[in-house]
């Protein structure tokens, strides 16, 4: 539907809420199948994805192909993609909608913030007789627990297409905790006591292809030296919702999610979901907490400083991130910085010689 322009009390300078703008509209034709790149490229928003009276079959999820699976409604968190499939079996006149409603739930903040405005986006599907100039009039017949569930689909349902099997025994096995907390003046996340803040004439990789081996506290760096793999165990115990912790540079192997402290089981040990976003589960009490365990495969191929964080903007501002060292000799002896880069880097120190850059969060 169109956005409605009259419920908004308070406008953002420069952007202009323009009423009867219009709906996004979709041609099909009956019996074809078709193929949906589905994208969350929102800051907070978690959203559920579907078109009434179809089911969606998922393929793929953040580019790496998954067994099919049939889902009503697709979950989407921040910085995650998912490929599936529709199948346009109505009728040529046919009008459908497509939506994607944010993700809901009893707990205090839901799985998003949600204003009440217009928590729900339609598209119009048209098959290829059907009368354009009028709205669909389709109803969801997605439940409400679907949409309340702050959470991606069961491990047991995403299966990889090409199986890799990790390292029953990882190389290096780390503990994060995440909590939020207050440093006297403003509430921050915290990964093991530690919330991370930029310096942006500093960069870590180029510390490190200094050969630097130390770093400021409040860059969060965690060097995994040499380990040809590497196990992660977050735990939440933040109670400030689900966050979709995202792994730059890697496809990395998800071994469990779930509350409470992890008891050690993995689910499909032989081929387990891959992927670069995964929702951790919020907190269920102070002393109850979300987990999730993933593990990711190391090499002096794959030798860089890989940002570990939430992908809500608000919360990677706010501190929840670390940097992760892989294969550091590697970057030292043989990764090469383009001459372009160095170059910035000089530029950048000049100007901000005189200029005074604001920071006025994390840095990110």
């Amino acid at each position: 539907m169109n956005y409605p322009c009259d419920a908004v009390t308070t406008p953002v300078s420069g952007f202009n809420c323009t009423p009867n703008a219009g709906i996004s509209k979709f041609n099909v034709t009956s019996g074809l199948t078709y193929r949906l790149r589905l994208i969350n490229s929102g800051a907070e928003g978690m959203q559920k994805f579907s078109i009434d009276g179809a089911k969606l079959t998922v393929i793929a999820n953040d580019f790496v192909p998954i067994q099919p699976y049939d889902v009503d409604v697709v979950t989407l968190g921040i910085g995650q993609r998912s490929d599936v499939l529709f199948k346009a079996t109505g009728k040529p006149t046919d009008a459908v909608w497509m939506r994607s409603t944010l993700g809901t739930s009893a707990f205090v903040g839901g799985c998003t913030l949600n204003d009440g405005i217009s928590p729900e986006a339609v598209a119009a599907i048209y098959y290829q007789n059907a009368n354009t100039s009028i709205v669909p009039t389709t109803v969801s017949t997605v439940p409400s627990s679907e949409i309340e569930t702050c959470a991606n689909d069961p491990l047991s349902s995403t299966v990889p297409s090409f199986k890799m099997m990790p390292p029953v025994k990882p190389h290096t096995e780390q503990i994060i905790n995440i909590t939020y907390q207050s440093n006297g003046t403003h509430d921050l996340f915290y990964m093991n006591n530690s919330t991370f803040k930029a310096d942006y004439n500093d960069p870590v990789l180029l510390d490190a292809k200094l050969g630097h081996k130390t770093f400021p506290a409040e860059y969060n760096v965690y060097d995994f030296g040499a380990s040809s793999s590497v196990r992660l165990i977050v735990y939440n115990y933040a109670q400030t919702g689900v966050h979709p912790m995202h792994l730059h540079g890697h496809n990395m192997y998800v071994l469990a999610v779930g509350t409470g402290l992890w008891d050690g089981s993995v689910v499909n040990a032989n081929n387990p979901q891959r992927r670069d976003v995964q929702l951790l589960p919020n907190a269920v009490s102070a002393t109850e907490p979300g987990h999730i365990v993933i593990q990711f495969d190391s090499s002096p191929s794959t030798a860089s400083v890989w940002p570990f964080h939430c992908h809500i903007a608000w919360h990677v501002s706010a501190g929840l991130y670390i940097n992760i060292l892989e294969q550091p000799e590697a970057i030292k002896h043989d990764m090469q910085i383009p001459s372009i880069m160095a170059q910035t880097c000089r530029d950048w120190s000049a100007w901000t010689g005189k200029n005074v850059v604001p920071e006025i969060d994390s840095g990110l």
